[in-house]
């Protein structure tokens, strides 16, 4: 099929009066001090009940296929794997707590207590602590424009070097976990998903009763068009027009519905968990969630700081690494558009965890950060975000576009372990390995990718220059009328960024204050100045 890349909303007409949208909520602190009494007709707040210990003998949660997998990346079941404790449940229920979701790796439940119920099941002897599910959320967004095009990332990313090896994400199994579905069963660019049955399984969290038609039927918010507007961006395709959208064209899928739009106070952290663990259960090794979770906490005391932002403190991300480092899934998450939010500006979680394929957002023509995307904290000691494309609609929908890239990658080799594709991604990426917290390892290059899967040498090594004084002169081999510059404090934190004109083959840099190194991204090449 030939590739004409064009505009992917530009099909889903209903997109038109849709924002793309980025649920933003924070987690609670460690241990919150116990709720004070609602009254009548309040909402009542939402905690993880954390739990001491399992029933041993209790079997595993898993499907025969989701035992395969383990087995086929050598990763053993344990006690994550089990069900919380039926006793556990009993006892709950009996003191009038109604668990809403389990987790088993966790080892908690989700349940609304009253301030009599918080002091009666905090002195439980089964029961670990009590965390706070942040009740409310702050939804970030990038104005969408009347014209939107998809075109720019489709060719920087290189797909047509992974359609023209055949590769298309079939017998991948991947999750979406977003905010809602909306007509994605009639939308035109995911026509051929839906004619050969390629959407698997659906959940709604949200609405447990619904039925699978309902959440592709029913709409509450603006904000329930955005799983749709995702899946489109990982799989869409229009072959009557030969164009292709997404990456993924052949995958399988399975939804799940985890975020309400139509609420401005609610606590979803859960629901996320429950759905990481339902996808795991059935088998899946790839998982795209475009929801981060960053600050709107009620009472601004119990708000986050951005230095908590950490990769452990949040249960979400620390569910996030376990799904990393036992269950052998790759998750791939948008890094937050908080990028221009002067009180916030770096990634929201699960982004912030360090198993995690976290996706920053660049310009169409520079490839350096677009102001919207979230940076990443300088108290991390790993990158993040860990790489980056361009995406006008926020990073919600950079991810997508990476999740079809790594599917394409786990067509090619089934047998790669979700670390291993994260490490091909990220060595694929056009800075590697001088990645910054702007934008990670730059863009992933399918040629690069496809290079790496075949062990092909890649393209020349970057330059180091050693660099004294003040200013230094570089010869560079570009057309470009102007190339982005990264000017950095130390090996990863960005200081700023400049795009610096090109004059007869020259490039003139000014070393900044306290500068220690500078990236010089010719996208085809990396020069990585040392200043001395």
């Amino acid at each position: 099929m030939t590739i004409r890349l064009s505009g992917i909303f530009c099909l889903l007409v209903f997109f038109a009066q849709a924002e793309p949208r980025m649920a933003g909520p924070r987690l609670a602190g460690p241990r919150l001090a116990a709720p004070q009494h609602a009254g009548p007709g309040i909402h009542q707040p939402k905690y993880w009940v954390l739990l001491q210990d399992k029933d041993r003998a209790s079997a595993v949660a898993l499907s025969p296929a989701a035992i395969a997998q383990r087995k086929l990346q050598n990763l053993p079941l344990d006690d994550t794997d089990q069900p919380v404790s039926a006793v556990y449940l009993n006892e709950l229920k009996q003191a009038g707590v109604q668990p809403i979701c389990q987790s088993r790796w966790l080892n908690a439940v989700s349940a609304q207590l009253t301030a009599e119920q918080y002091a009666k099941v905090v002195k439980m002897p089964f029961v670990k602590a009590i965390q706070a599910i942040d009740p409310a959320i702050v939804i970030t967004s990038t104005g969408l424009p009347s014209n939107p095009q998809m075109a720019p990332v489709m060719s920087q990313i290189q797909a047509p070097d992974f359609m023209r090896a055949g590769l298309t994400g079939r017998f991948v199994n991947v999750g979406v976990i977003d905010a809602g579905f909306f007509g994605a069963d009639s939308a035109h660019a995911l026509k051929h998903v839906f004619a050969r049955d390629g959407v698997k399984r659906v959940r709604d969290y949200v609405n447990e009763k619904k039925t699978h038609n309902d959440l592709f039927r029913t709409l509450e918010s603006n904000a329930d068009f955005h799983g749709t507007e995702v899946l489109a961006a990982i799989a869409g395709s229009d072959p009557t027009e030969n164009i292709q959208f997404g990456l993924a064209t052949d995958a399988t899928f399975y939804l799940a519905r985890t975020d309400q739009g139509n609420r401005e106070y609610r606590g979803e952290e859960d629901n996320w968990v429950a759905a990481m663990e339902w996808m795991d259960s059935l088998g899946v090794r790839l998982i795209n969630t475009s929801l981060g979770y960053a600050k709107g906490m009620s009472n601004p005391k119990d708000n986050y700081e951005p230095g908590q932002m950490d990769g452990h403190t949040s249960l979400i991300s620390q569910a996030a690494q376990i799904a990393a480092d036992k269950k052998g899934i790759l998750i791939i998450v948008s890094a937050g558009n908080e990028g221009e939010d002067r009180s916030w500006r770096i990634i929201s979680t699960p982004a912030d965890a360090q198993g995690v394929l976290a996706i920053g957002a660049t310009n169409a023509r520079l490839w350096n950060r677009i102001g919207y995307s979230s940076i990443g904290p300088e108290s991390l000691p790993y990158l993040k975000p860990n790489v980056a494309c361009f995406s006008l609609y926020g990073t919600s929908l950079s991810a997508p576009v990476i999740t079809g890239f790594a599917a394409c990658i786990m067509q090619a080799n089934p047998r790669l372990t979700n670390k291993e594709v994260m490490e091909i991604i990220e060595k694929s990426a056009h800075l590697y390995p001088y990645g910054n917290n702007y934008v990670g390892y730059g863009v992933p290059q399918a040629s690069r990718a496809l290079a790496l899967l075949r062990n092909q040498q890649l393209p020349a090594a970057p330059r180091v220059v050693q660099a004294t004084g003040k200013t230094v002169t570089l010869p560079v081999d570009t057309n470009e009328l102007a190339v982005s510059v990264f000017h950095k404090k130390d090996a990863i934190h960005v200081l700023q960024q400049e795009a610096a004109k090109v004059n007869n083959g020259k490039l003139i840099l000014r070393r900044a204050t306290d500068e220690k190194q500078t990236t010089v991204d010719l996208k085809k090449e990396v020069i990585e100045i040392i200043w001395e």
